[in-house]
């Protein structure tokens, strides 16, 4: 199993990015945070990965931390998501906005996710629920205070009209006490330098 990719920054592509380390090259999916993370083209990076074997197929997926791997890894426990769709889930919201989703219980969240119907989300928080015990999903908050904001803030900002994919990348960095009209003030403001 490849852990980790220690290497200098190729390129990068909407999806995915490109990784050289020890003069080859590594072709790594990722989600859109752990994209926008990356620094530039040319630059040393390392990235934590988790290599997908199917019959026909090798995938190798990267994350900017352990701990959105160890999202995307309970992820892909779960019945009827699949690799594409866990990628999806992570470029739709933090592992930490997952976590507190599924500690909640909240599948409305959850179904907001492209390629997650409300039936997927209800398994999500089914299979994952009683797992976050055992296994955190990044630093998971199980104070359900929090939760709500980010997904009263979420909601605000759809609404606004931006993707999940902005909102999720917006909300990074807001403060960890923050109330739902602060973390949308903190979000448009990074959404507006970005425009």
């Amino acid at each position: 199993m490849i852990a980790f990719l220690t290497g200098r920054v190729v390129a990068k592509r909407p999806a995915s990015a490109l990784i050289e380390v020890g003069g080859v090259g590594y072709q790594l999916a990722m989600s859109t945070g752990s994209l926008a993370a990356l620094p530039a083209e040319g630059d040393e990076v390392t990235v934590w990965t988790h290599l997908h074997v199917r019959e026909d197929e090798l995938s190798l997926f990267g994350f900017e931390s352990e701990s959105e791997k160890a999202a995307f890894e309970l992820l892909i426990t779960v019945s009827g998501v699949g690799p594409k769709v866990a990628l999806s889930a992570l470029s739709s919201m933090s592992a930490e906005t997952l976590a507190q989703a599924i500690a909640t219980e909240d599948d409305k969240l959850i179904a907001t996710i492209p390629g997650v119907g409300k039936k997927t989300a209800q398994r999500i928080v089914l299979d994952l629920k009683d797992k976050l015990g055992a296994r955190e999903i990044g630093s998971s908050v199980r104070g359900s205070g929090q939760a709500l904001a980010v997904a009263e803030a979420s909601d605000a900002l759809l609404g606004m009209g931006f993707s999940s994919a902005e909102i999720a990348i917006a909300l990074q960095g807001s403060d960890k006490g923050a109330d739902t009209q602060a973390l949308v003030r903190h979000a448009l403001k990074r959404l507006g330098a970005g425009r």
